[in-house]
C-alpha cells in the first residue's frame, strides 16, 4: 500500500503535468496583432498593422484581415482553424512568447505579436463583438435610427481602444489604418470627405445611400457641435473624452 508521501508526490506530479498542458495548449489564447508577411500570398486577406487576431478563452474569436469576421476556433494538431462564415485554417508555423507565424497557404508566412488584453468580465474590450458590430455589413437597407446605432458602437470602438491602450500604458497605437469616416490627427479630428472614405467602411452599409447617410449625419453633428477637448498632455484621454462626446451627441440626437 502506498504511504502518504508518495501518495502525495504522485497527486504533484499529476497537478504539474495537467498545468503543463494546460499553458500549451491556451498559448494561442490572446490579442494578437499583425505585424509582416513573408512570400507572395492569394489567399485574400488584406493585412495592415491595424489586422488584429482575438482569440477568446471561451473557443469564440473575431478578427480583421481587411473584413470582419467571427466564430469559433479550436486547434486539430498544429492548424489553428477558424469557422466563421466558412472555416479557415492556418498551420501554426511557431509560437513563441509574444510571437506566432501563421502559414495560410504554403511558402507563406504571416506573423503576429501578442498584445496586452484582459478577458476579465469588467476588462475594456475593443476587439470583442460587442465593441464591433459596427464592422458586421448590413443585410438590408437600414433604418436611420439603425446607422446612427451603427456609429455609435463605431465611437464606442474608439473610446475603449484608446482606453485599453491607456490601462496598458502602451507608447503608441496604430489609427490610421482603421476603417473609419474620421481622421484621427495628433490633436485633434476632422470627418473625412464621402470621396475619401474607405472601401472597408463603405462595405459596413447596405449601398452608398447608407453610407451617404452616415456621413450626412455625422457631418450635421461636427457642424453643430463644439467638442470639449481635455485639458490634458495625455493624447488617449483626449480622445477618449471626445469620442464618449460623439457617441452621447450620436444617442441624444
Amino acid at each position: 500500500m502506498l504511504n502518504t508521501r508518495v501518495i502525495f508526490l504522485l497527486s504533484l506530479i499529476v497537478m504539474c503535468f495537467n498545468s503543463c498542458v494546460s499553458l500549451f495548449q491556451n498559448k494561442e489564447e490572446g490579442l494578437w496583432f499583425y505585424t509582416y508577411s513573408s512570400g507572395e500570398s492569394s489567399f485574400g486577406f488584406k493585412l495592415t498593422p491595424a489586422s488584429f487576431l482575438c482569440l477568446n478563452p471561451d473557443k469564440s474569436f473575431t478578427l480583421d484581415f481587411g473584413k470582419f469576421q467571427y466564430g469559433k476556433w479550436t486547434t486539430k494538431g498544429d492548424t489553428l482553424v477558424l469557422n466563421a462564415s466558412k472555416p479557415y485554417y492556418f498551420l501554426i508555423n511557431n509560437i513563441s512568447g509574444t510571437d506566432m507565424r501563421l502559414n495560410p497557404e504554403p511558402g507563406v508566412i504571416c506573423n503576429f505579436e501578442k498584445q496586452l488584453y484582459s478577458f476579465s468580465a469588467d476588462a475594456i474590450k475593443p476587439f470583442s463583438l460587442k465593441d464591433n458590430q459596427w464592422r458586421v455589413p448590413a443585410r438590408h437597407k437600414e433604418t436611420p435610427a439603425q446607422i446612427k446605432e451603427r456609429l455609435v458602437n463605431h465611437c464606442h470602438f474608439w473610446k475603449d481602444y484608446f482606453t485599453w491602450a491607456l490601462h496598458n500604458d502602451m507608447a503608441t497605437i496604430d489609427v490610421r489604418s482603421t476603417p473609419t469616416p474620421i481622421k484621427i490627427y495628433g490633436n485633434g479630428f476632422a470627418l473625412k470627405a464621402f470621396e475619401d472614405l474607405p472601401s472597408e467602411w463603405q462595405n459596413c452599409f447596405y449601398d452608398t445611400e447608407d453610407c451617404k447617410l452616415a456621413n450626412t449625419i455625422l457631418q450635421h453633428l461636427f457642424e453643430h457641435n463644439d467638442i470639449a477637448w481635455a485639458h490634458t498632455d495625455n493624447k488617449y484621454k483626449m480622445f477618449i473624452g471626445a469620442f464618449e462626446q460623439i457617441e452621447q451627441l450620436l444617442q441624444a440626437d
